[in-house]
């Protein structure tokens, strides 16, 4: 009996030690600096706490993006007041979004009256129902999408026939602009002949007035954390480049988001990306 539960033991140890070298050797992710220096995510979030304004850029169907979103959040919000923001979210729903924030209106009711995105309750929603829980403000901060179409046909021109109310939902006109921002002029080469010179403004116009909302809801007793797609804030560019010409005395930090086979060692061509990068595997299961 006594060798019998010796063996137990022994089989128990071994298989602790087999998961702890699998987790060591199929790491999910890895956090490295702009110089591709892996960082603990401890001492990330020691930097990010000393800001104004936290910028975390996700591959939009990635769950460890999401995951550590809401990692991010909720420890930040053990350290300090916070608030959040979203891309994911539309200027003209930000109503429904307060209402079901307040607890006005139930989750049917939300649901059906927000246009949101299909990733939304696997990825987005466990944001939201922690801000719901602890009354953290979080707030839509995107253009209706339908008016960053009428950018891409027609130039920013289209904006000044918007009414009064539709254009309390954009960043102020007229929209300060920039075509030789390498993210909007590299945006040309992307897809050569797509759109033309409007086709970087329908991006530069989500970029200002994601960044215009952010200052608008900012407040000086709180960490402000806003969720984008990850070219919305790479190379220290698009949101970034608006809020630092509207508040450039704010402290800023940002995230990216990249994939790739190895991680053990940052890509050339990712380096730089943000303060933070975070790494993930490109075999990493999607959520869509």
């Amino acid at each position: 009996m006594k060798d019998r539960f010796s063996d137990l033991i022994l089989t128990a140890l071994m298989l602790l030690l087999a998961n702890i070298l699998v987790s060591q050797s199929k790491p999910a992710y890895v956090i490295v600096n702009n110089k591709g220096k892996q960082v603990s995510y401890s001492k990330m979030l020691k930097k990010l706490s000393k800001s104004d304004v936290v910028l975390f850029g996700e591959i939009h169907n990635n769950p460890i993006c999401h995951w550590l979103q809401l990692e991010v959040s909720m420890d930040l919000f053990a350290i300090k007041p916070i608030s959040l923001g979203a891309e994911m979210f539309e200027r003209d729903y930000e109503e429904s979004l307060q209402l079901y924030l307040q607890g006005a209106i139930d989750e049917g009711e939300f649901k059906d009256t927000v246009k949101l995105w299909k990733n939304f309750r696997t990825d987005y929603q466990p944001l939201v129902e922690f801000a719901k829980k602890h009354s953290i403000p979080f707030v839509g901060t995107n253009i209706p999408r339908r008016f960053a179409s009428m950018v891409y046909r027609d130039g920013f021109e289209v904006l000044d026939s918007l009414s009064d109310q539709e254009k309390s939902w954009i960043a102020p006109l007229p929209i300060l602009y920039d075509p030789e921002v390498p993210c909007y002029k590299n945006m040309l080469d992307m897809v050569p002949g797509h759109g033309g010179p409007n086709f970087p403004k329908a991006q530069a116009i989500k970029d200002a007035t994601m960044a215009h909302f952010i200052l608008h809801h900012l407040r000086s007793d709180r960490l402000f954390l806003h969720i984008h797609g990850t070219y919305h804030s790479d190379n220290y560019e698009g949101i970034l480049w608006y809020l630092r010409k509207f508040q450039p005395n704010l402290t800023y930090s940002t995230i990216s988001s990249v994939s790739q086979e190895d991680l053990s060692k940052l890509e050339s061509e990712h380096m730089g990306k943000a303060d933070f990068i975070l790494v993930v595997p490109d075999r990493m299961t999607n959520t869509y």
